[in-house]
């Protein structure tokens, strides 16, 4: 599924941008060599615990090739990975520097870096299929779902519905620390975070403090902490 995913070219607009960004760079990365592609999930494919995010930013996973890897998004994530004991280090600076997830998988309903951070409504559906194929994978082996942002939240439920889990009605709101268990073939957990994005974890909004409690508690439901 990944190495099908990279070749995808099914947004004008985002395969525009995207390209357009690995070309021009941002004068910091101006000696790197930019992905430039739709970026896959990271982590192993048996996972227990999901997380979900937007879109891969424009200098970070666009540029490195992996989710969340290369910014300062990606750095706050990390390092509560880390911090919690799902990553084996807090940092995530390129595609190979030995970063590895203790049973958690990351990816977004959006695989292609979108202008100003806001894909559209067409584009996440076009994107949808990976999500539909990714949580099909994951299936025997999930039990717990972190979702950072509303977008994703929004993105998502519809996904898990169609994967064969039961979404209440009326469905569930996105607010950090909401927490929903779904039933059906299986039983998993789904979690609502502050997205890690500057404009939150600048301002306050999100802590490293509230990011590292909803990991240790779907960390936990996931089978992977104590």
């Amino acid at each position: 599924m990944d190495a099908d995913l990279v070749e995808c070219r099914a947004c004008p607009r985002l395969v525009a941008w995207r390209e357009k960004v690995a070309i021009e760079k941002r004068a910091s990365f101006a000696n790197d060599r930019y992905w430039g592609r739709p970026v896959p999930g990271f982590g192993p494919a048996d996972a227990s615990l999901l997380i979900v995010g937007l879109a891969p930013a424009a200098h970070g996973a666009n540029r490195t090739g992996r989710m969340f890897t290369g910014d300062r998004s990606g750095d706050f994530l990390y390092a509560a990975l880390h911090a919690v004991g799902l990553a084996n280090q807090p940092t995530a600076t390129r595609i190979d520097d030995g970063l590895e997830l203790r049973g958690t998988r990351i990816t977004s309903p959006v695989h292609c870096a979108p202008p100003a951070n806001k894909p559209t409504t067409e584009e996440r559906d076009n994107c949808r299929h990976w999500l539909d194929t990714e949580l099909e994978l994951l299936k025997p082996t999930l039990r717990s779902v972190i979702v950072l942002g509303g977008f994703g939240w929004q993105a998502l439920l519809p996904v898990l519905a169609g994967a064969g889990w039961m979404i209440p009605r009326p469905r569930p709101k996105f607010g950090h620390g909401a927490h929903v268990r779904l039933t059906g073939t299986t039983t998993i957990d789904l979690y609502g975070c502050f997205h890690v994005s500057q404009q939150n974890t600048f301002t306050g909004r999100l802590t490293p403090l509230m990011l590292e409690s909803v990991l240790a508690s779907a960390g936990r439901t996931a089978g992977l902490l104590p």
